[in-house]
């Protein structure tokens, strides 16, 4: 195996850095190169690496000879252990760093120390100490000079006000981390403001205006990019559908956060308890599709043709016997759903894209022959709507998988 070039890797260029300055000789040189790297390992989830780097760093740069230096390795340290669950010793690396800056007149520095024994506190669920630390974080974060810091305080707040049971707070504390998110574009701060501001909705009792933010939410946090984040979104908004009694909506959703593979436990909960108290459905989406502009089918076929390509092939067979029967159903809307189906099945990479036709000619084994001609004759008229290259691409590898079921189906 050739080793890290350090020209192109940072970590091998810190390691070579340290290997040229070394502590006998150059203190702070190996120690700023220790912090440096402790950083970039515990942001690849390397922790053990990292905690090491970090002690080595506060070791060397000493509380007494360079304090400053000393707290922000204490700062870095401190984080390496709540992601490894020392909460203990996270405390106390924060609040040594926290009097340190505090000593050194850093106000940024030590707000973000408090920031960080804020989520220590919330890692022990202990809301309202964490709703302490948060606001006394905020009072040292200019938004005009550190607009990033105060719209992390902002959002952290308004959870820690909606657990406290004070959502109306909690909808006033977001307000300069909604601007931050609009002001910069960061996308990803505006799905976690819009998944707090429909959180406090719901616990006002406004699910009409939680879906608006919960679909925001969902937007700014595409399956592809956040998954987590796009499932808790999804359960979300199930919960909010549920309580303005759109239940196939609430069914799709949640049937949606359930179908990504990294949903957190606490998402699964919710989102299972939604599907219970409305009973499941393989494929919800026809009856979604009945309520809303014929634009919007694209994107939320889209969507869940994603779940279809990670579901087991039992759930995909299913789902897709349940989408035939939908379009079926609906004559007059049966070759515009074909076509929207078949644009979202392109969008797919070519493996998934067979593995979902695959199932989906399983499942039209299973239906009577009539429907099954019918499902074919739509499918093909809709298949000449296509550019010529795409049109080959679908005749062609419905004809490939149609072969493994029964050579005498025609797809053109």
């Amino acid at each position: 195996m050739r080793a890290p070039d350090p020209s192109t890797d940072p970590v091998a260029e810190l390691r070579e850095r340290l290997t040229r300055y070394p502590a006998e000789t150059y203190p702070v040189q190996h120690a700023t190169a220790q912090f440096h790297l402790g950083g970039l390992l515990a942001a690849a989830n390397r922790v053990d690496e990292a905690r090491a780097a970090l002690v080595r760093a506060s070791e060397l740069f000493g509380a007494d000879r360079m304090p400053v230096e000393h707290a922000k390795a204490l700062n870095g340290l401190g984080a390496v252990h709540r992601l490894t669950g020392e909460l203990d010793r996270a405390e106390e690396c924060f609040a040594s760093a926290e009097r340190r800056f505090a000593e050194s007149d850093l106000p940024l520095e030590r707000g973000a120390a408090m920031f960080n024994l804020g989520l220590v506190c919330r890692q022990r669920q202990d809301e309202a100490a964490a709703l302490n630390w948060f606001r006394l974080a905020a009072e040292l974060f200019d938004p005009e000079q550190a607009p990033a810091e105060a719209a992390a305080t902002a959002r952290e707040t308004a959870a820690s006000l909606l657990a406290a049971g004070a959502p109306q707070a909690a909808l006033d504390a977001l307000a300069p981390a909604s601007a931050y998110a609009e002001a910069t574009g960061d996308v990803a701060a505006r799905g976690a403001v819009a998944n707090l501001t429909g959180l406090a909705h719901l616990a006002l009792d406004a699910p009409a205006d939680a879906i608006e933010d919960f679909t925001l939410a969902v937007a700014a946090n595409p399956r592809g990019v956040r998954p987590s984040e796009y499932a808790m979104a999804k359960a979300n908004l199930a919960l909010a559908c549920e309580r303005e009694e759109r239940p196939d909506h609430a069914r799709l959703a949640a049937t949606q956060a359930l179908g990504v593979p990294v949903a957190a436990d606490a998402v699964r909960t919710q989102a299972s308890g939604v599907l219970d108290r409305l009973g499941r459905s393989a494929c919800a989406l026809p009856e979604v599709l009945d309520t809303v502009d014929q634009d919007a089918w694209s994107p939320l076929l889209r969507e869940e043709l994603s779940r279809w390509a990670d579901a087991d092939e039992p759930d995909r067979r299913a789902a897709a016997g349940a989408w035939i029967d939908g379009q079926l159903t609906r004559q007059e809307a049966s070759t515009a759903l074909a076509e929207v189906w078949l644009g979202g099945l392109l969008e797919l990479p070519p493996d998934a894209m067979e593995t979902l036709i695959r199932s989906t000619l399983a499942a039209l084994d299973d239906k009577d022959a009539a429907a099954a001609k019918e499902f074919r004759r739509a499918v093909s008229s809709a298949m000449i709507h296509f550019h010529v290259p795409q049109w080959m691409r679908l005749r062609d590898t419905f004809t490939a998988v149609a072969a493994e079921f029964d050579g005498e189906q025609q797809w053109s």
